[in-house]
């Protein structure tokens, strides 16, 4: 339920979530980390993205060049009628993460701009 959502994940991340909000640039602590390990759904712990595909994108969200294998969808979002975008969601708990757009790095080309309010993150072990 809404109210369950609410309880696991607090106000920020449940607007992020669960109510496709955007957290402010640049705030996201994730920005900065650099250990071996896997980025995972703050809502349902599905793991998302290996930290190996995650590149600094200057755009102050933490961003990927891709996902795992059959965990995100891609859905597309006119919510900003001049920009068109493809939405980014958790393929198990269907939260939103961010968007992806086709400027990232090779070997993709894309940029998988994730919010970090969306993630969770678990180091290798040892790193």
């Amino acid at each position: 339920s809404e109210a369950e959502w609410r309880e696991r994940l607090g106000p920020a991340a449940y607007d992020v979530l669960r109510r496709e909000a955007t957290e402010r640039r640049w705030t996201s602590p994730y920005n900065f980390e650099k250990r071996e390990g896997v980025f995972k759904c703050a809502g349902c712990d599905s793991p998302l993205f290996n930290a190996s595909a995650k590149f600094e994108s200057g755009t102050g969200w933490p961003s990927f060049f891709q996902p795992l294998p059959g965990a995100v969808t891609e859905v597309s979002d006119y919510s900003i009628i001049f920009m068109p975008r493809t939405e980014v969601r958790c393929r198990k708990c269907q939260g939103h993460l961010g968007h992806v757009f086709d400027d990232g790095p090779a070997p993709t080309g894309l940029r998988y701009c994730m919010n970090g309010l969306a993630l969770s993150f678990e180091p290798a072990p040892g790193a």
